[in-house]
């Protein structure tokens, strides 16, 4: 099965590259098509041996992924239809094995106003380390452990674009529930988490009715948004339950919440203030969480052209053992990214994250650069130390990796 998976992802890929030598628009009597995307090779490395039963134990993780993009414009640019499917093969994870919908979706666009309706990806937020107010869409657990590949989601968005600031209304009728490892996976709980066996607090499941509404608007040097969400959490807790073979297993339960938010960010030469911040209810007792700090940028520093960016944010959550857990609770993170801003797009994205009340750290490295017109690399290493009981990734401590991506796009 194993073997099977990776000569169908090596030909997927190899079936890309050689029939669509580049990104195309076909114009038709009534509006035009451009067809693109990506198809790449992942390779994850991990240096230890793995730590729960069931795991994979190989050094290497070889996976496949395939995303095509097709967009149709018509009626003078005001309409557009779009479809961008994601399709992942892992042949070490049953459950990392999974396709998507990323965007189908209808949009036009009207005079101060436009609506869209389909599965689409909406983004939220300023700081660099965790995404706090992000809530329309879930997480996509099993592409990466920072949270920010996400499912796409069913919905209706109206938006309301005005002097005074632009409103968005979203109404989704369908809830996307998270994705995690499965049995043979590596970061993963010591307890398999069962999603087949999920639970909601709303007796319509999956089908209750989530609405949100978000306001931005731009005064001077200050980009301010608010948000309203309420329905169903993304963010699953967990029951014990056992399976149909008599293991144990880990049970989602998705609770209906209601979440006020803001997230505000100045630019003042060459710092960027950001904050975030939520209140929360649904989850047990009532809590707030909020992310703070700053960017600051030295232009032209390296080779006189490239910039080097020092960030550094401070995380806040209130939350208590009723709600889900978090990994931001009382943590700095302390970063730097440099952009060489040269022919190849090279960029470097470094950090750490340490909790002040186990003294946990986590650190992070990002690069990227192109290599032709059609091929990237990239490459992410993953480093915890000093995890204890109370840290919510220690079932994960032995899963600091290295993941390479080679990735072609057409």
């Amino acid at each position: 099965m194993k073997v099977r998976s990776l000569i169908t992802g090596a030909a997927a890929i190899l079936i890309v590259a050689a029939v669509v030598p580049g990104a195309r628009a076909q114009t038709f009597q009534e509006g035009t098509t451009s067809v693109g995307g990506f198809a790449a090779f992942d390779l994850r490395v991990f240096p230890e041996r793995a730590l729960h039963t069931g795991q994979d134990n190989q050094t290497l993780n070889p996976s496949f992924v395939l995303q095509p993009e097709v967009f149709h414009d018509w009626n003078d640019g005001n309409d557009r239809l779009a479809f961008v499917p994601f399709a992942r093969v892992d042949p070490a994870d049953a459950e990392r094995s999974h396709t998507d919908i990323r965007e189908l979706t209808w949009l036009h666009v009207g005079d101060g106003w436009d609506i869209k309706v389909g599965a689409d990806k909406v983004y939220w937020g300023v700081a660099e380390s965790r995404h706090l107010v992000d809530i329309i869409n879930q997480t996509d657990a099993v592409e990466d452990v920072d949270g920010e590949e996400k499912l796409g989601q069913p919905m209706i968005n109206l938006g309301l674009q005005n002097d005074w600031g632009d409103v968005n209304v979203f109404f989704m009728p369908y809830f996307r529930e998270r994705t995690f490892p499965g049995t043979n996976g590596r970061l993963r709980s010591s307890i398999v988490i069962d999603t087949d066996r999920a639970s909601y607090e709303s007796s319509n499941g999956q089908h209750n009715p989530d609405m949100a509404l978000r306001y931005t608007t731009v005064a001077g040097d200050w980009d301010i948004g608010l948000s309203y969400f309420r329905g169903t959490s993304r963010e699953p807790n967990f029951d014990v339950g056992v399976n149909e073979t008599g293991d144990t297993v880990l049970v989602p339960r998705y609770d209906l919440i209601n979440q006020t938010s803001f997230d505000v960010q100045a630019t003042v030469e060459e710092w960027l203030w950001k904050a975030e911040g939520i209140y929360r209810s649904g989850h047990g007792k009532n809590f707030g969480a909020a992310t703070a700090g700053f960017e600051y940028s030295f232009y032209g520093l390296i080779q006189e052209s490239g910039d080097l960016g020092v960030i550094v944010e401070y995380h806040y959550d209130k939350r208590d053992a009723t709600a889900p857990g978090a990994l931001h609770n009382n943590d700095f993170f302390v970063g730097g990214r440099i952009t060489l801003n040269d022919a190849d797009d090279t960029d470097f994205l470094a950090g750490v994250l340490v909790d002040r009340n186990t003294g946990a750290r986590s650190f992070s490295l990002e690069a990227d650069r192109r290599l032709t017109d059609h091929w990237t690399v990239e490459a992410e290493l993953r480093i915890s130390g000093g995890l204890t009981e109370e840290d919510v990734n220690f079932d994960a401590r032995r899963d600091n990796h290295l993941q390479v991506r080679a990735t072609y796009y057409f």
